[in-house]
Protein backbone atom coordinates (compact mmCIF):
# COMPACT_ATOMS: atom_id res chain seq x y z
CA UNK A 1 0.00 0.00 0.00
CA UNK A 2 1.25 3.70 -0.82
CA UNK A 3 1.47 5.86 1.72
CA UNK A 4 0.99 9.83 2.02
CA UNK A 5 4.64 10.12 1.19
CA UNK A 6 4.82 7.62 -0.98
CA UNK A 7 2.17 9.64 -2.64
CA UNK A 8 3.84 12.86 -2.56
CA UNK A 9 6.58 11.50 -3.85
CA UNK A 10 4.85 10.18 -6.85
CA UNK A 11 3.19 13.80 -7.61
CA UNK A 12 6.73 15.44 -7.57
CA UNK A 13 8.23 12.74 -10.21
CA UNK A 14 4.89 13.29 -12.61
CA UNK A 15 5.63 16.43 -12.62
CA UNK A 16 9.31 15.84 -13.25
CA UNK A 17 8.04 13.45 -16.33
CA UNK A 18 6.25 15.85 -17.70
CA UNK A 19 9.01 18.56 -17.57
CA UNK A 20 7.13 20.91 -15.54
CA UNK A 21 10.14 20.95 -12.76
CA UNK A 22 13.67 20.03 -13.69
CA UNK A 23 15.91 17.17 -11.31
CA UNK A 24 17.29 19.88 -9.14
CA UNK A 25 13.88 21.29 -8.15
CA UNK A 26 12.34 17.50 -7.95
CA UNK A 27 15.59 16.83 -5.72
CA UNK A 28 14.90 20.35 -3.53
CA UNK A 29 11.45 19.29 -3.18
CA UNK A 30 12.00 15.83 -1.63
CA UNK A 31 14.94 16.46 -0.37
CA UNK A 32 17.15 14.03 -2.22
CA UNK A 33 20.42 14.07 -4.69
CA UNK A 34 20.04 14.97 -8.32
CA UNK A 35 21.12 10.82 -8.48
CA UNK A 36 18.04 9.33 -6.61
CA UNK A 37 15.68 11.82 -8.24
CA UNK A 38 17.13 9.81 -11.74
CA UNK A 39 16.96 6.23 -10.21
CA UNK A 40 13.23 6.93 -9.29
CA UNK A 41 12.29 8.43 -12.15
CA UNK A 42 13.52 5.00 -13.99
CA UNK A 43 12.01 2.89 -11.21
CA UNK A 44 8.29 4.31 -11.82
CA UNK A 45 8.96 3.48 -15.42
CA UNK A 46 9.24 -0.04 -15.50
CA UNK A 47 7.14 -0.79 -12.28
CA UNK A 48 4.71 1.98 -12.28
CA UNK A 49 3.52 3.76 -9.16
CA UNK A 50 4.50 0.78 -7.28
CA UNK A 51 8.79 1.84 -8.13
CA UNK A 52 8.49 4.33 -5.30
CA UNK A 53 7.97 1.28 -3.06
CA UNK A 54 11.42 0.77 -0.81
CA UNK A 55 12.52 -2.74 -2.12
CA UNK A 56 12.41 -4.28 1.45
CA UNK A 57 9.19 -3.51 2.67
CA UNK A 58 7.02 -6.21 4.01
CA UNK A 59 10.00 -8.48 4.76
CA UNK A 60 11.51 -9.07 8.17
CA UNK A 61 14.43 -7.35 9.01
CA UNK A 62 17.52 -9.71 9.10
CA UNK A 63 18.60 -8.74 12.49
CA UNK A 64 14.97 -10.56 13.72
CA UNK A 65 15.32 -12.70 16.44
CA UNK A 66 13.85 -16.03 15.82
CA UNK A 67 9.78 -17.24 17.27
CA UNK A 68 11.67 -20.08 19.04
CA UNK A 69 13.83 -18.23 20.37
CA UNK A 70 11.00 -15.64 21.91
CA UNK A 71 8.80 -18.54 23.10
CA UNK A 72 12.18 -20.12 25.11
CA UNK A 73 12.48 -16.85 26.57
CA UNK A 74 8.92 -16.16 27.93
CA UNK A 75 8.71 -19.86 29.29
CA UNK A 76 12.06 -19.39 30.77
CA UNK A 77 10.64 -16.11 32.07
CA UNK A 78 7.32 -17.19 33.30
CA UNK A 79 9.12 -20.19 35.06
CA UNK A 80 11.79 -18.03 37.13
CA UNK A 81 11.37 -14.39 36.63
CA UNK A 82 7.53 -13.61 36.58
CA UNK A 83 8.02 -10.86 38.88
CA UNK A 84 10.74 -9.21 37.28
CA UNK A 85 11.09 -6.07 35.43
CA UNK A 86 11.98 -6.04 31.35
CA UNK A 87 15.74 -4.48 32.14
CA UNK A 88 16.84 -7.49 35.00
CA UNK A 89 14.55 -9.88 33.34
CA UNK A 90 16.62 -9.43 29.76
CA UNK A 91 20.26 -9.08 32.25
CA UNK A 92 19.30 -12.82 33.57
CA UNK A 93 18.46 -14.18 29.92
CA UNK A 94 21.65 -12.84 29.16
CA UNK A 95 23.52 -14.10 31.62
CA UNK A 96 22.33 -17.39 32.65
CA UNK A 97 20.47 -18.59 29.42
CA UNK A 98 22.75 -17.02 26.45
CA UNK A 99 19.55 -15.39 25.45
CA UNK A 100 20.52 -12.09 23.66
CA UNK A 101 17.90 -9.42 23.96
CA UNK A 102 17.10 -5.84 24.18
CA UNK A 103 15.56 -4.39 27.51
CA UNK A 104 13.28 -2.97 24.91
CA UNK A 105 12.73 -6.31 22.77
CA UNK A 106 12.13 -7.72 26.37
CA UNK A 107 9.48 -6.17 27.39
CA UNK A 108 7.94 -5.72 24.06
CA UNK A 109 8.20 -9.85 24.56
CA UNK A 110 6.52 -9.93 28.19
CA UNK A 111 3.84 -7.72 26.88
CA UNK A 112 2.89 -10.09 24.42
CA UNK A 113 2.76 -12.86 26.80
CA UNK A 114 0.90 -11.52 29.59
CA UNK A 115 3.61 -11.40 31.43
CA UNK A 116 4.35 -7.05 31.80
CA UNK A 117 1.31 -4.95 32.06
CA UNK A 118 2.29 -1.66 30.22
CA UNK A 119 2.06 1.24 32.64
CA UNK A 120 -0.82 3.89 32.20
CA UNK A 121 0.68 7.01 31.23
CA UNK A 122 0.31 9.82 33.88
CA UNK A 123 -0.01 13.73 33.17
CA UNK A 124 2.12 14.78 36.41
CA UNK A 125 1.32 18.52 37.49
CA UNK A 126 5.14 19.59 37.79
CA UNK A 127 4.49 23.22 38.14
CA UNK A 128 0.92 23.68 38.34
CA UNK A 129 -0.07 27.37 37.78
CA UNK A 130 -0.88 29.16 41.13
CA UNK A 131 -3.07 32.31 41.21
CA UNK A 132 -1.74 35.36 42.69
CA UNK A 133 -1.91 36.73 46.26
CA UNK A 134 -5.02 38.89 46.21
CA UNK A 135 -3.25 41.98 48.35
CA UNK A 136 -0.26 44.06 47.95
CA UNK A 137 1.92 42.81 50.19
CA UNK A 138 0.84 39.45 51.07
CA UNK A 139 3.98 37.80 49.71
CA UNK A 140 7.04 38.98 48.03
CA UNK A 141 9.37 37.02 45.85
CA UNK A 142 12.85 37.73 46.53
CA UNK A 143 15.91 36.73 44.30
CA UNK A 144 19.28 38.07 42.84
CA UNK A 145 20.60 37.59 39.18
CA UNK A 146 24.08 36.94 38.20
CA UNK A 147 24.27 38.66 34.97
CA UNK A 148 26.67 40.59 32.38
CA UNK A 149 24.43 43.29 33.33
CA UNK A 150 27.31 46.20 32.02
CA UNK A 151 28.32 44.27 29.32
CA UNK A 152 32.04 44.30 29.93
CA UNK A 153 31.71 48.31 30.12
CA UNK A 154 34.00 49.26 33.14
CA UNK A 155 35.49 46.24 34.05
CA UNK A 156 33.02 45.60 36.75
CA UNK A 157 30.54 42.85 37.48
CA UNK A 158 27.59 43.74 39.33
CA UNK A 159 24.51 41.56 40.49
CA UNK A 160 20.45 42.73 40.74
CA UNK A 161 19.04 41.83 43.67
CA UNK A 162 15.51 42.23 43.22
CA UNK A 163 12.42 42.11 45.42
CA UNK A 164 8.63 41.63 43.94
CA UNK A 165 5.48 41.63 45.04
CA UNK A 166 3.18 38.51 43.90
CA UNK A 167 -0.13 40.37 43.80
CA UNK A 168 0.79 43.43 41.90
CA UNK A 169 4.32 42.64 40.55
CA UNK A 170 5.64 46.09 41.70
CA UNK A 171 9.46 45.70 41.89
CA UNK A 172 12.06 47.22 44.16
CA UNK A 173 16.15 45.99 42.42
CA UNK A 174 19.71 47.82 43.33
CA UNK A 175 22.97 46.72 41.31
CA UNK A 176 25.10 45.51 43.94
CA UNK A 177 29.15 44.17 43.60
CA UNK A 178 28.60 40.74 45.61
CA UNK A 179 25.21 38.87 46.48
CA UNK A 180 26.35 39.17 50.35
CA UNK A 181 23.81 39.48 53.77
CA UNK A 182 24.91 42.68 53.75
CA UNK A 183 23.63 44.10 50.30
CA UNK A 184 20.28 41.81 50.67
CA UNK A 185 19.54 43.79 54.04
CA UNK A 186 19.89 46.85 52.37
CA UNK A 187 17.48 46.28 49.93
CA UNK A 188 14.83 44.68 53.00
CA UNK A 189 15.67 47.91 54.38
CA UNK A 190 14.69 49.86 51.54
CA UNK A 191 11.67 48.12 50.99
CA UNK A 192 10.46 47.79 54.45
CA UNK A 193 11.33 51.58 54.58
CA UNK A 194 9.01 52.54 51.56
CA UNK A 195 6.04 50.11 52.09
CA UNK A 196 6.12 48.46 55.63
CA UNK A 197 6.32 44.76 56.90
CA UNK A 198 5.15 42.58 54.40
CA UNK A 199 3.83 39.21 55.50
CA UNK A 200 5.85 36.24 54.04
CA UNK A 201 9.16 36.74 51.86
CA UNK A 202 9.46 33.99 49.10
CA UNK A 203 12.90 33.16 48.10
CA UNK A 204 14.85 30.15 47.53
CA UNK A 205 16.75 28.00 50.04
CA UNK A 206 20.26 29.48 49.44
CA UNK A 207 22.65 29.64 52.19
CA UNK A 208 22.20 33.60 53.03
CA UNK A 209 18.49 32.12 53.81
CA UNK A 210 18.02 28.54 55.00
CA UNK A 211 21.54 26.89 56.91
CA UNK A 212 22.04 23.45 57.94
CA UNK A 213 24.60 24.23 60.66
CA UNK A 214 24.45 23.34 64.14
CA UNK A 215 22.38 25.43 67.10
CA UNK A 216 24.40 27.10 69.42
CA UNK A 217 25.09 27.17 72.44
CA UNK A 218 22.14 29.97 73.34
CA UNK A 219 19.72 28.80 70.84
CA UNK A 220 19.93 25.56 72.46
CA UNK A 221 19.31 27.16 75.90
CA UNK A 222 16.50 28.91 74.33
CA UNK A 223 15.03 26.33 72.07
CA UNK A 224 15.53 27.84 68.84
CA UNK A 225 16.57 26.97 65.28
CA UNK A 226 19.93 27.50 63.40
CA UNK A 227 19.10 30.79 61.53
CA UNK A 228 20.56 33.19 59.10
CA UNK A 229 21.33 36.67 59.60
CA UNK A 230 18.56 37.32 57.54
CA UNK A 231 16.21 34.94 58.85
CA UNK A 232 17.09 36.09 62.44
CA UNK A 233 16.24 39.70 60.95
CA UNK A 234 12.99 38.33 59.56
CA UNK A 235 12.06 36.85 62.14
CA UNK A 236 12.67 40.13 64.47
CA UNK A 237 10.75 42.16 61.77
CA UNK A 238 7.47 39.64 62.09
CA UNK A 239 8.11 38.42 58.26
CA UNK A 240 7.63 34.96 57.80
CA UNK A 241 9.56 32.72 55.08
CA UNK A 242 8.99 30.59 52.49
CA UNK A 243 11.35 28.45 50.83
CA UNK A 244 11.22 27.73 47.21
CA UNK A 245 11.96 24.19 45.84
CA UNK A 246 11.99 24.85 42.32
CA UNK A 247 13.15 28.45 40.51
CA UNK A 248 9.50 27.19 38.98
CA UNK A 249 7.70 28.20 41.85
CA UNK A 250 8.80 31.32 42.09
CA UNK A 251 8.43 32.17 38.52
CA UNK A 252 7.29 36.16 38.67
CA UNK A 253 10.77 37.26 40.55
CA UNK A 254 12.43 34.87 37.39
CA UNK A 255 10.31 36.58 34.60
CA UNK A 256 10.92 39.67 36.05
CA UNK A 257 15.39 38.86 35.75
CA UNK A 258 14.21 37.98 32.04
CA UNK A 259 12.58 40.90 31.19
CA UNK A 260 15.53 43.38 32.59
CA UNK A 261 18.22 41.22 30.71
CA UNK A 262 16.78 42.47 27.34
CA UNK A 263 15.02 45.64 28.86
CA UNK A 264 17.29 46.91 31.26
CA UNK A 265 20.92 45.94 29.65
CA UNK A 266 19.43 47.39 25.65
CA UNK A 267 18.28 50.57 27.79
CA UNK A 268 22.10 51.33 29.75
CA UNK A 269 23.81 50.44 27.01
CA UNK A 270 22.16 53.09 24.89
CA UNK A 271 22.69 55.21 27.95
CA UNK A 272 26.56 54.31 28.16
CA UNK A 273 26.13 52.85 31.80
CA UNK A 274 30.20 51.89 33.36
CA UNK A 275 29.74 52.14 37.04
CA UNK A 276 27.89 50.94 39.20
CA UNK A 277 26.48 53.91 40.87
CA UNK A 278 25.68 55.00 37.37
CA UNK A 279 23.42 51.61 37.19
CA UNK A 280 21.63 52.34 40.06
CA UNK A 281 20.97 55.52 39.15
CA UNK A 282 19.50 54.29 35.41
CA UNK A 283 17.76 51.70 37.64
CA UNK A 284 15.86 53.64 40.17
CA UNK A 285 15.23 56.97 37.30
CA UNK A 286 14.66 55.50 34.47
CA UNK A 287 13.77 51.17 34.05
CA UNK A 288 11.97 50.88 37.52
CA UNK A 289 9.02 53.86 36.64
CA UNK A 290 8.87 51.84 33.29
CA UNK A 291 8.02 48.62 35.34
CA UNK A 292 5.63 50.01 37.46
CA UNK A 293 3.57 51.93 34.06
CA UNK A 294 3.71 48.33 31.89
CA UNK A 295 4.31 45.27 33.33
CA UNK A 296 2.13 45.83 37.00
CA UNK A 297 -0.97 44.65 37.66
CA UNK A 298 -4.44 45.55 39.91
CA UNK A 299 -4.67 43.47 42.82
CA UNK A 300 -7.66 41.55 43.27
CA UNK A 301 -8.33 43.21 46.66
CA UNK A 302 -7.46 47.30 47.67
CA UNK A 303 -6.43 46.08 50.92
CA UNK A 304 -2.82 46.60 51.84
CA UNK A 305 -0.86 43.83 53.73
CA UNK A 306 1.92 45.89 54.71
CA UNK A 307 1.86 46.33 58.69
CA UNK A 308 3.21 49.28 59.74
CA UNK A 309 7.04 50.15 60.97
CA UNK A 310 6.55 51.55 64.49
CA UNK A 311 9.24 52.84 66.64
CA UNK A 312 9.99 49.30 68.60
CA UNK A 313 11.76 47.90 65.21
CA UNK A 314 15.24 49.80 64.85
CA UNK A 315 16.45 48.77 61.54
CA UNK A 316 19.58 49.47 62.36
CA UNK A 317 19.94 47.32 64.93
CA UNK A 318 17.75 44.59 63.15
CA UNK A 319 19.75 44.28 60.26
CA UNK A 320 23.03 44.20 61.13
CA UNK A 321 25.33 41.10 61.45
CA UNK A 322 24.50 40.07 65.39
CA UNK A 323 26.46 37.65 67.10
CA UNK A 324 26.36 37.18 71.38
CA UNK A 325 29.50 37.66 72.93
CA UNK A 326 30.25 37.36 77.25
CA UNK A 327 31.88 40.25 79.18
CA UNK A 328 35.14 38.74 79.95
CA UNK A 329 36.40 39.27 83.57
CA UNK A 330 38.37 42.34 82.76
CA UNK A 331 35.60 44.19 81.50
CA UNK A 332 36.02 43.62 77.74
CA UNK A 333 34.44 41.92 74.82
CA UNK A 334 36.10 40.32 72.30
CA UNK A 335 34.58 40.25 68.48
CA UNK A 336 36.71 39.72 65.46
CA UNK A 337 39.98 39.49 66.60
CA UNK A 338 39.33 42.78 68.64
CA UNK A 339 39.04 43.68 71.71
CA UNK A 340 36.52 46.17 73.27
CA UNK A 341 36.51 47.41 76.95
CA UNK A 342 33.76 48.56 78.57
CA UNK A 343 33.93 52.57 79.37
CA UNK A 344 34.64 52.86 83.54
CA UNK A 345 31.73 54.81 83.53
CA UNK A 346 29.62 52.17 82.90
CA UNK A 347 30.82 49.33 84.83
CA UNK A 348 28.48 48.30 87.74
CA UNK A 349 28.23 45.34 89.71
CA UNK A 350 27.21 41.93 87.78
CA UNK A 351 28.69 43.16 84.66
CA UNK A 352 31.27 40.82 84.42
CA UNK A 353 30.26 37.02 82.76
CA UNK A 354 26.75 39.22 81.20
CA UNK A 355 25.93 37.68 78.03
CA UNK A 356 25.49 40.83 75.34
CA UNK A 357 24.21 41.57 72.18
CA UNK A 358 27.25 42.50 69.53
CA UNK A 359 25.73 44.23 66.27
CA UNK A 360 28.20 44.79 63.68
CA UNK A 361 25.70 47.33 61.72
CA UNK A 362 25.90 48.48 57.87
CA UNK A 363 27.64 51.67 58.44
CA UNK A 364 30.28 49.99 59.94
CA UNK A 365 29.85 50.72 63.28
CA UNK A 366 29.95 48.06 66.44
CA UNK A 367 27.24 48.43 68.49
CA UNK A 368 26.71 46.17 71.71
CA UNK A 369 23.81 45.95 74.09
CA UNK A 370 23.27 44.56 76.99
CA UNK A 371 20.55 43.70 79.51
CA UNK A 372 20.01 47.04 80.60
CA UNK A 373 21.01 49.15 77.21
CA UNK A 374 23.65 50.58 75.37
CA UNK A 375 27.31 49.87 76.41
CA UNK A 376 29.61 52.15 75.10
CA UNK A 377 32.51 50.30 73.81
CA UNK A 378 36.01 51.43 72.29
CA UNK A 379 38.86 49.25 70.10
CA UNK A 380 41.86 48.81 72.72
CA UNK A 381 44.73 50.24 71.22
CA UNK A 382 46.77 47.07 72.76
CA UNK A 383 44.67 44.59 70.79
CA UNK A 384 46.00 45.20 67.29
CA UNK A 385 49.18 42.76 66.61
CA UNK A 386 52.76 43.91 66.41
CA UNK A 387 53.66 44.32 62.97
CA UNK A 388 57.70 43.30 63.81
CA UNK A 389 59.66 41.25 61.93
CA UNK A 390 59.87 37.73 62.84
CA UNK A 391 63.33 36.74 64.38
CA UNK A 392 65.07 34.33 62.49
CA UNK A 393 64.91 31.05 64.19
CA UNK A 394 68.31 30.15 65.90
CA UNK A 395 70.28 27.13 64.85
CA UNK A 396 69.45 24.00 66.35
CA UNK A 397 71.98 22.21 68.90
CA UNK A 398 72.80 18.52 68.58
CA UNK A 399 70.65 17.24 71.45
CA UNK A 400 72.41 14.75 74.03
CA UNK A 401 71.12 11.83 75.28
CA UNK A 402 71.45 12.85 79.18
CA UNK A 403 71.48 8.45 79.71
CA UNK A 404 74.55 8.35 77.36
CA UNK A 405 78.16 8.74 79.17
CA UNK A 406 80.97 10.63 77.51
CA UNK A 407 81.80 7.83 75.14
CA UNK A 408 78.51 7.40 73.90
CA UNK A 409 77.50 4.20 75.34
CA UNK A 410 73.93 4.32 77.18
CA UNK A 411 74.32 3.80 81.02
CA UNK A 412 70.98 2.84 81.85
CA UNK A 413 72.10 -0.35 84.24
CA UNK A 414 75.02 1.50 85.42
CA UNK A 415 74.71 0.40 89.58
CA UNK A 416 71.94 -1.82 88.77
CA UNK A 417 72.12 -4.04 91.90
CA UNK A 418 69.38 -7.28 92.98
CA UNK A 419 69.90 -7.61 96.66
CA UNK A 420 73.43 -7.43 96.96
CA UNK A 421 74.01 -9.92 94.21
CA UNK A 422 75.63 -9.69 90.75
CA UNK A 423 74.81 -6.93 88.86
CA UNK A 424 72.38 -7.42 86.16
CA UNK A 425 75.26 -5.70 83.84
CA UNK A 426 77.53 -8.63 85.10
CA UNK A 427 75.18 -11.24 84.50
CA UNK A 428 74.17 -10.16 81.16
CA UNK A 429 78.37 -10.18 80.44
CA UNK A 430 78.59 -13.26 81.97
CA UNK A 431 75.77 -15.07 79.31
CA UNK A 432 77.29 -13.72 76.67
CA UNK A 433 80.52 -14.16 77.20
CA UNK A 434 79.81 -18.28 77.78
CA UNK A 435 77.73 -17.90 74.55
CA UNK A 436 80.36 -16.98 72.83
CA UNK A 437 83.25 -19.24 74.49
CA UNK A 438 80.95 -21.82 72.92
CA UNK A 439 80.59 -20.86 69.82
CA UNK A 440 84.28 -20.74 69.64
CA UNK A 441 84.76 -23.89 70.89
CA UNK A 442 82.17 -25.44 68.39
CA UNK A 443 83.71 -23.37 65.48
Amino acid sequence: MLTQRDRDRLKVLHELRKEHITQRQAAEQLKLSDRWIRELVERVEEKGDQGVIHNSRGRPSPHKIAAKEEQRAMAIVAREYADFGPTLASEYLGRDHQIRASRETVRQWMIRAGVWKRRRQRIEDVHVWRPRRSCFGELVQWDTSEHDWLEGRGGERVYLIGMLDDATSRGLARFARHDSTAENMRLLWAWVEKHGRFVDGYTDRAGLFQTNRPRQRDEERDGKLAETQIGRALRELGIGWVGALSPQAKGRIERFFETAQDRLVKGMRKAKVCTLERANQYLEEEYLPLWRERFTVRPASEVDAHRPLGKQYDLASILSHVEQRVIGQDYTIRYASRIYPVERKQIRPGLKGQSVRVEARLDGSIVVQGRDGRLAVQVCDGAERSRQEPRPAAARRPVRDKKSGKDGQRRWMHGFDLHGGPSLEELIQQAYGAAGEESERSG
